[in-house]
């Protein structure tokens, strides 16, 4: 029989309902620590003048000024000339034209032509100063005078036009998809098949030290390094390497010579439809079924085509002069679109979907230097000082990176969650804080911390750390200032935030509690019975699933052991602080006022006992949790919860014979058999020593304390047995000779 019992739906709702949640994040009611160290720590708060090193360091960053707003949603190129005029080229304006911009020295920007087409997805500047740019889609390359004036330079007949770039000797170098080609074109406008591909496109360009052209393909992720061939119009191609990634979207070379790939989209068995590209692909709202341009609707913003979006994440490769080639950058979730350099030579990186700007440090270092409020950096361009050009899509802005640092930064945490109410402690920093950095601490009970939170306070820093003057309660955030000063090139350096916190003690709960069939117990750690012997009980826990009160803590199913005279009970419990339980078990008669201790200081959720020292009767199970291993002497809390009532039966039936009874049938004994405490549920009959059989008692059912029998008299000298068993298994035999 199994007894059980738990807390109703409404007892559980405001018993632990309210804090089930919190369990999780919860801890013991001991000092615990929240600590930022990881670069993915810092990635969740907000960054302000602040650069995060991929090994978890927060330093200043470099300034950050918004140069130019195009007013459109997208930029995707820029050059810039040696008057240091910087020309921008957009798309998805009203008109559904592509529109290029000039910003003069001074930070004056104005519209400096409309193209047709969508997109512009390259520029270049020869060595005269004369702009070219090429449009997307049925790209053409036009020459653009300084008044805005354009004609047409170049028409390779191609679907897209990716990348321009200018030879040693002044020759154009443009690079198309659909189908996958770089021509080149002399200045005065003769072109010629430079190299042919198997790609669908060729996605980027750049010109070595050697004066070898760098081309960067897709679908299949090719670095080719294009040779220019003596006496002839060709290059000849080698492979550099063949990325793990479907394009190169960006090629770059630094002033060592290192050529750095971006490569992108993760590489799948899906064959896209001929003489199209699965990603990226060109403006959506641009391309239609059959390859042919469809109309944009005026107003309609149309999507760059170098940023459709692409799975896998990025990766950058670095290749040196002797042809080598190492991957010294790897993001799950940036796209990487440019790559410029900063004034030292290191690698940046231009991402979406964040609008972040990477730089490479090391073969194994990197750090977001820099978070743009646009969603993609689409282009950079050097300033001639040693700051970059970052050019943006969603929404096209332009932003001018470096090489200045800023003065001061802030860092806004993430919102951390204790789980319950909460005292907070010390905050430290590492490295030990040198008088640049200020830490302002606030809370509230709310995850959102607009929303009746306590005003930024403060946490002096002192020697090892400062302490936390915000209030105490369930949630708290932190905010860095870091500083510099005149003589200090670098500012100061964290690498470790550690809060420290003592969350309230709140008491455990015992959720369940069932008695077990009579007559097993639980194992010990080493099973000695037999399987025959065992019964397997379901999971605790498992059948019920009251809404209002989530199920934490299910005990698993467990295997009992037969044993006579045994009775078991388990519960489940759980503390919302995390705290490590003890429990006392006690045992009463139904009708009694006084507990008698069973077991004290246990720390399984199981227990069985010897019910035979106790008389037969109706008893009541009583658990109490304590959380006393993990709290204070005087600062521990208990709850306890009431089995059900149950029975302790360990008294056997009695078996009385009774008279002789003739009958159709033959001569029949009658018996009775009673129990003072339960049913008789079995009688059997045994002749001569041989096998037990179930026989009926003589109202057909066993459902009674006491039950009549009718065992045949067997002819001849026999021993005839007969045997009943009540509910609890308790037995009586009596053995009837035959007339």
């Amino acid at each position: 029989m199994f007894k059980f019992c738990f807390r109703s739906s409404a007892s559980l709702a405001l018993g632990c309902g309210a804090v089930l949640a919190l369990a999780v994040t919860a801890r013991a009611v001991e000092t615990q620590f929240w600590q930022q160290s990881e670069q993915a720590d810092f990635e969740k708060g907000t960054r302000k003048g602040v650069s995060s090193r991929s090994d978890g360091l927060l330093m200043l960053g470099p300034e950050v000024k918004e140069v130019f707003d195009a007013a459109l949603p997208y930029l995707w190129s820029a050059a810039r000339d040696g008057k240091g005029n910087l020309y921008l080229g957009g798309g998805g304006s009203e008109d559904g034209s592509a529109r290029l911009f000039v910003v003069n020295a001074q930070g004056q920007g104005q519209k400096l032509a409309d193209l047709p087409g969508i997109a512009i997805q390259a520029l270049a500047v020869d060595g005269g100063g004369r702009l070219y740019a090429a449009t997307s889609p049925s790209g053409k390359v036009y020459r653009v005078s300084a008044d805005g004036h354009s004609e047409v330079f170049f028409d390779p007949h191609a679907r897209y036009i990716w990348a321009l770039t200018f030879a040693r000797d002044g020759a154009l170098f443009v690079a198309t998809g659909d189908p996958g080609r770089v021509f080149r074109v002399t200045p005065d406008g003769k072109s010629s098949e430079f190299f042919a591909t198997d790609e669908a496109n060729v996605r980027s360009l750049a010109l070595d030290g050697r004066g070898d052209l760098i081309a960067g393909t897709a679908p299949s992720g090719l670095i080719v390094r294009l040779t220019p061939d003596t006496g002839s119009a060709t290059g000849r191609a080698f492979v550099l390497y063949e990325a793990e990634k479907t394009e190169i979207t960006a090629l770059a070379v630094a002033p060592n010579g290192d050529v750095y790939a971006a490569a992108a989209g993760a590489k799948a068995p899906v064959h896209p439809a001929a003489g199209t590209l699965a990603a990226p692909g060109a403006p959506a709202a641009a391309l239609s079924a059959g390859g042919q341009t469809a109309p944009v609707a005026a107003g309609a913003a149309a999507l760059p085509v170098a940023m459709a979006p692409l799975a896998g994440g990025s990766e950058v490769i670095r290749i040196t002069a002797d042809g080598a080639p190492r991957k010294v950058f790897s993001d799950a979730r940036a796209m990487v679109y440019a790559i410029a350099f900063d004034k030292q030579g290191k690698a940046l990186l231009g991402s979406g979907n964040k609008g972040v700007i990477y730089r490479v440090d090391t073969s194994w270092l990197s750090t977001e230097l820099a978070d743009l409020a646009p969603t993609q950096v689409t282009a950079f361009v050097g300033d001639g000082d040693g700051g970059v050009y970052a050019v943006t899509g969603n929404i096209g802005k332009v932003y001018r990176v470096g090489p200045e640092m800023v003065a001061t930064g802030t860092f806004e945490s993430s919102v951390y969650d204790a789980g319950a109410f909460t005292r907070w402690g010390a905050i430290t920093i590492e490295p030990k804080p040198k008088g640049a950095i200020e830490v302002e601490t606030r809370s509230g009970n709310t995850d959102r911390p607009e929303q009746n939170w306590s005003e930024w306070q403060k946490a002096p820093l002192g020697g090892d750390g400062g302490r936390v003057a915000s209030p105490a309660s369930r949630f708290l955030q932190y905010r860095l200032r870091l500083s510099r000063s005149g003589a200090d090139a670098e500012g100061p350096r964290v690498s470790l935030v550690t809060v420290a916190y003592l969350t309230k003690n709140l008491p455990p709960e015992v959720q369940e509690l069932e008695t077990t069939p009579p007559n097993y117990k639980f194992p010990p750690q080493v099973l000695t019975a037999t399987p025959s012997a065992n019964i397997t009980l379901p999971p605790l826990g498992g059948r019920r699933t009251p809404a209002a009160a989530p199920l934490i803590d299910i005990s698993p199913a467990v295997t009992m052991n037969y044993a006579k005279g045994f009775q078991g009970v388990r519960w489940t419990a759980l503390d919302p602080n995390a705290d490590t339980l003890e429990y006392k078990v006690e045992i009463r008669g139904a009708n009694e006022k006084v507990w008698r201790l069973l077991k004290d200081k246990l720390r399984e959720k199981e227990y069985s006992f010897d019910s035979r020292a106790f008389p037969d009767g109706d008893y009541v199970v009583r658990v109490t949790a304590s959380d006393e291993p993990s709290n204070p002497e005087g600062q521990a809390l208990r709850d306890t919860l009431v089995s059900d009532p149950f029975t302790i039966d360990n008294t056997p039936p009695v078996l009385v014979r009774g008279a002789l009874v003739q009958g159709a049938g033959g001569a029949k004994i009658r018996c009775t058999g009673r129990d003072a405490a339960s049913i008789l549920v079995k009688a059997e009959i045994s002749v001569d020593g041989g096998d037990w059989r179930v026989i009926e008692p003589v109202s057909g059912i066993s459902d009674a304390k006491e039950e009549e029998y009718l065992v045949p008299a067997p002819e001849g000298q026999h021993v005839v047995a007969l045997r009943v068993t009540d509910e609890y298994d308790n037995q009586a035999v009596i053995t009837l000779s035959a007339r």
